[in-house]
């Protein structure tokens, strides 16, 4: 087989049902072959480079699979580098597969050449560029296995145009198994029992890596046995349904005020699959200062990176919880939930109220249309947090968001991929801002049919920036005042959907009414306030002490 043969056929191996991307000189012989390999494996043609690279992250993220992106050489890979920065952040396995110019042109600045393995070396788990056709396959599978084991990460496979066209011997061979995961010891198992036996108000905070580790009902059972309170950061918000009386909400800066206030009263925080990234510490030095610690995590590099911890278990969260699981004692905290309660309605009596077209309101009259299962997408700003602190997220994988790198343009490319990976109706919240930047992708929306409903925050500002200005900044409103005319609606229709505008809650109701009854693509044009803030919020850098709740 030639090596663009090679190429398809291992994917095919590998499980790949989709890959997203865009052609060009450079991979015209994979490209080729997919053609002839229609039957066997879809492509879905994204608008851009950068919408494919999401496309797959949020295929990604939607399934728990490998997610496979093609891009050509110079432009097209280095289009590329946004979404590998955004999986590589949100560790999502992606494999991005790049063309590049002939090997004898590698180092000449030959057209469209570009060292695309140097410029992605720090925002990827790993990197390959291929010289020798004859290591093709088995580095696609290495690639694969990388990608998916321990702590998922994005791949990066640049091969050279003359390594696509020479062949040579293929065999088919199964999928390689899981690099082994770090073992804690039974040492950490027995000091994590005492730590938890001794604990009177035990919290349960849990982080993206539950999510993608599968763990979510070994995290419930835990909250029952300790009858704990469970708090998410915003990669978590999934993994514990809405419903249960023991979620009270994400923490950090935009948390939720009872969750961070009862995870800073906690005497034993036990934290699984999570980062302690700024934004869920705050002031590192105060954080936590008067609770001890148990950090689970298969990455050993997150232990004490940011926060110092009293134990450190390095392990499969799930593995390790079944562990634990085993051998806790259950438990009885009355007094501990009637501190919790007394916390829950002080926020009831003091948060801001909202009152008109509000942005809460919105995600409350679309939530009565989704499903359990829909997957929900966001972009980054305040719609963001509003959906973060205010859908309700009943099951794991529902939602694909941005979280370390903060991607302003991530959502339509995500929304189609979890859209394709899933076959169900999906939702986009994004706001006038972020869907500026990558809207041309309503194109892919349309091209593919669909059904996607896409939920835009228009208030004609940079909202988060313009909140920071409003509270840090003296009012200098400083180039986020958009002032754009662009029309939502009939930009949509151009592009082959439907598009619909709604000022108020009774106009959205009847709106989408129409709009999950609709096979294709919807755009929902919903007119807001622009000094609409997020609250609570604490100031960057600050402490519980700080936080502003109205």
């Amino acid at each position: 087989m030639t090596g663009a043969q090679i190429v398809i056929e291992t994917l095919i191996e590998q499980g790949t049902e989709v890959v997203f991307g865009y052609p060009g000189g450079a991979v015209l012989n994979l490209y080729d072959e997919l053609y002839k390999s229609a039957d066997r494996i879809k492509h879905v043609l994204s608008a851009h480079e950068q919408g494919a690279a999401h496309a797959g992250d949020g295929y990604a993220r939607a399934t728990g699979k490998v997610g496979v992106v093609f891009a050509t050489s110079g432009p097209g890979a280095t289009n590329l580098v946004t979404g590998i920065a955004n999986a590589y952040l949100d560790s999502v396995p992606v494999v991005f597969i790049t063309g590049n110019v002939p090997c004898s042109l590698i180092g000449r600045d030959s057209f469209q050449e570009v060292d695309i393995t140097g410029v992605t070396l720090p925002v990827v788990k790993h990197s390959y560029f291929v010289k020798d056709v004859t290591k093709l396959a088995d580095t696609i599978r290495e690639a694969f296995q990388i990608a998916r084991s321990g702590r998922p990460g994005p791949v990066l496979i640049d091969i050279p145009k003359d390594v696509q066209i020479a062949d040579c011997d293929f065999e088919c061979k199964d999928i390689l198994p899981a690099i082994s995961k770090p073992r804690y010891n039974e040492d950490q198992i027995e000091k994590a029992l005492e730590m938890i036996k001794e604990a009177k108000k035990p919290y349960i905070f849990v982080g993206g890596g539950v999510v993608i580790g599968e763990a979510e009902k070994e995290v419930f059972e835990l909250a029952e046995k300790l009858d704990a309170p469970i708090g998410t950061s915003m990669m978590g918000l999934c993994a514990v349904p809405a419903s249960s009386h023991r979620k009270l909400g994400m923490v950090g800066m935009h948390g939720i005020y009872s969750s961070t206030v009862v995870k800073n009263r906690a005497d034993l925080v036990i934290a699984l699959g999570c980062r302690f990234s700024d934004r869920a510490t705050g002031n590192r030095a105060a954080y936590l200062k008067n609770s001890k610690i148990i950090h689970i995590d298969v990455d050993a590099a997150e232990i004490d990176k940011n926060i110092g911890v009293d134990l450190g278990i390095v392990g499969d969260v799930k593995e390790v919880l079944l562990k634990l699981l085993d051998r806790i004692e259950p438990a009885k905290h009355m007094e501990w939930w009637c501190e919790i309660e007394k916390i829950k309605e002080y926020e009831r009596e003091n948060s801001a109220k909202q009152e008109g077209f509000s942005p809460f309101k919105i995600i409350e009259k679309v939530n009565e249309y989704t499903e359990a299962d829909t997957p929900i997408a966001t972009d980054v700003g305040q719609h963001q947090m509003w959906v973060a602190q205010h859908y309700n997220f009943e099951t794991p994988k529902t939602l694909i968001t941005s979280g370390g790198l903060g991607t302003m343009g991530f959502g339509m490319g995500a929304a189609i991929g979890a859209c394709v990976a899933t076959g169900k109706r999906t939702v986009l919240f994004t706001g006038d801002g972020s869907f500026g930047m990558n809207l041309n992708e309503m194109a892919t929306a349309v091209s593919q049919n669909l059904p996607l409903v896409v939920v835009v925050m228009n208030n004609g500002v940079l909202g988060m920036v313009r909140q920071w200005q409003t509270m840090f900044y003296e009012k200098h409103y400083s180039e986020t005042t958009l002032e754009r005319k662009t029309d939502f609606v009939k930009l949509t229709e151009a592009f082959g959907g439907k598009g619909y505008r709604a000022t108020n809650i009774e106009e959205l109701d009847a709106v989408l009414k129409e709009a999950f009854n609709t096979d294709g693509p919807v755009l929902i044009d919903c007119v807001i306030d622009c000094d609409e803030r997020v609250l609570p919020m604490i100031p960057a850098g600050g402490t519980v002490n700080d936080l502003v709740i109205n």
